[in-house]
């Protein structure tokens, strides 16, 4: 299993963001760093797909990810573009 984070300030506090891949499937979960529970998100913003890709993308260009997930997060956000359409 891979486990990516990243993290941002908001009004709450300072809040984690966890996309973790395991057996080709993504699954995310957020924290505040004040609470020690994970909370599960389903179903996943297309804003959260786009801080995953770009964090990957940083990993790829230090050959850290292949190339094959950032394809497959691209592919997700061009279906969910067209069905905003």
């Amino acid at each position: 299993m891979e486990s990516h984070e990243w993290r941002e300030r908001t009004e709450e506090g300072l809040r984690f963001w966890r996309a973790s891949r395991h057996a080709s499937r993504w699954t995310f979960q957020t924290t505040l760093k004040t609470d020690p529970d994970w909370t599960p998100i389903d179903p996943v913003p297309r804003e959260m797909w786009e801080a995953l890709r770009d964090i990957l993308w940083k990993k790829y260009q230090r050959k850290r990810c292949p190339w094959e997930w950032i394809d497959a997060i691209d592919k997700i956000l061009e279906e969910d573009g067209k069905e905003k359409e």
